[in-house]
């Protein structure tokens, strides 16, 4: 049979998706209803196919969104202009693989597991074999188990590293054709989102607000930085592979790396077990109440990726908490007393600052429609901008009130500069809420902050004045 009568078949997971669908799956189901997930998954480990199929009915994918391995698009769109006959085959359900064929114009007949028989390794050989016959066909696959396929077929096409499989096909003098697959270390790392590690700097606080500047407490509290970087990174993979159909969607979120499948989701789930692993070792090793500060962290980053920041105002609410963890966590890990006023001031600023997050994505927005994922639309602009108006007057009130209280008599001997020190505060809120508003921001304010020039100079300025109102700077230089 010549080349151009030869029917070319495409493996879907890993081939011709950068992606697989059975993750796709789980993970899109268990933003849709996770008990029902989890319950399904638990009852099904033993039978694939009739998980596959559960899960997809749940998951209900978009599969004309999911990320395409352009070599293998294009050699398939040129097999097509040529007049051969393209062919999906895949241990993925049916109705999924049926409808990733028509989305890309291929054959509409496919091979798939209905349910009932898994098509994978030799059950996927034996139905393209009796369907086209010993070599009537060329397949593309990228694992160890496709070696049953390439074995009765005329050439084999490798995606990706598949060093077994190639030494394999070698030895029975099978032609090979590699093409490029895998995923790099600098990708799953960029998945770590390692730039907003900075928002960790907020554990330091209680220890600047306690005036405790010793080595051991920096030390403490560096340990902690570490551990809540880690579990933050851990819960982002976790929210990335929650909102992958909102990503994909989204006009630059759908570069990222698990949305454009840059990095497998089995990868994902690993390194997300590891970094959890690692943050709560550190938090245990850090103390009960630092422990416990880190694990509830986690649980409601989880039930906010899961739920919460799909309900208006709530996801404002709990963002405005995991902020004010962060401070908790401090002086848990540095061993310091945190003001309740400190906690109080916390809390409206960054809700606040949680209003300029959504205020800023529905600037940038590029339609009407509510944001993909979110529960927010450009008709709430106004909403939004009056509850970080209330927040920016409780941010202001409540220090005030701190100001007038007898631990701030005892730590701030010169208290008219801490009145003062509220003007920086106030330009410093007010330029976050105008840019914003008007969408000069990036999608984080948290991030933007810590990389704005004249917001940085802001804070400096509200940091010096209360060392100096503290009497520090007088310590420190001698006058």
């Amino acid at each position: 049979m010549s080349d151009d009568n030869r029917v070319l078949v495409l493996d879907v997971d890993g081939t011709f998706l950068k992606t697989d669908m059975l993750l796709e799956c789980f993970w899109g189901g268990l933003g849709k209803d996770p008990l029902r997930v989890l319950s399904t998954s638990l009852r099904n480990l033993s039978n694939p196919a009739a998980l596959k199929r559960e899960l997809a009915a749940i998951a209900n994918l978009r599969t004309n969104l999911l990320p395409v391995n352009p070599e293998i698009k294009a050699l398939a769109d040129d097999a097509m202009a040529s007049g051969r006959q393209v062919v999906l085959a895949s241990a993925s359900e049916e109705t999924l693989v049926s409808q990733l064929a028509n989305d890309h114009g291929l054959s509409e007949r496919v091979f798939a597991s209905d349910g009932v028989q898994n098509l994978k390794g030799r059950a996927k050989a034996g139905a393209l074999t009796q369907a086209y016959g010993e070599g009537g066909f060329d397949y593309a696959g990228n694992e160890n188990t496709d070696v049953a396929v390439w074995d009765h077929s005329e050439n084999a096409l490798i995606v990706g590293d598949v060093a077994r499989a190639e030494r394999s096909l070698a030895a029975k003098g099978k032609a090979v054709t590699k093409y490029p697959g895998g995923w790099a270390f600098a990708d799953a790392l960029k998945a770590m989102r390692p730039h907003q590690w900075v928002k960790n700097v907020l554990l330091v606080l209680p220890m600047l607000a306690a005036h405790d500047f010793t080595l051991a407490t920096l030390g403490l509290v560096a340990l902690g930085v570490i551990a809540f970087s880690v579990a933050a990174s851990c819960i982002y993979i976790v929210n990335d592979l929650l909102d992958l159909e909102a990503d994909r969607l989204h006009a630059t979120k759908c570069r990222r790396p698990f949305a454009s499948g840059a990095v497998p989701i089995g990868i994902g789930m690993l390194l997300c077990g590891l970094l959890g692993i690692i943050a709560l070792g550190l938090g245990s090793f850090l103390g009960l109440p630092f422990f416990l500060v880190v694990a509830g962290y986690m649980v409601l980053s989880l039930a906010y990726s899961l739920r919460l920041k799909r309900m208006r105002w709530v996801d404002i609410a709990t963002l405005a908490t995991l902020y004010t963890l962060r401070v908790v966590a401090g002086a848990a890990a540095g061993q310091v007393e945190v003001s309740g006023f400190m906690l109080v001031f916390i809390f409206p600023i960054f809700i606040t600052l949680g209003c300029v997050k959504r205020l800023t994505e529905l600037t940038l927005a590029t339609n009407d429609e509510r944001l993909p994922g979110r529960g927010y639309g450009r008709q709430d602009r106004g909403d939004l901008l009056n509850m970080a108006w209330i927040g920016f007057a409780g941010a202001l009130l409540t220090f005030f009130l701190y100001t007038m209280t007898e631990q701030a008599k005892e730590l701030y001997p010169t208290r008219w500069i801490l009145w003062a020190a509220m003007i920086p505060i106030a330009m410093w809120l007010l330029r976050m809420l105008r840019l914003g508003y008007f969408g000069k921001q990036d999608y984080d304010p948290i991030v933007f902050a810590l990389r704005d020039k004249r917001g940085i100079g802001l804070l400096l300025i509200t940091l010096s004045m209360m060392f100096y109102a503290a009497g520090l700077w007088q310590e420190w230089l001698g006058f």
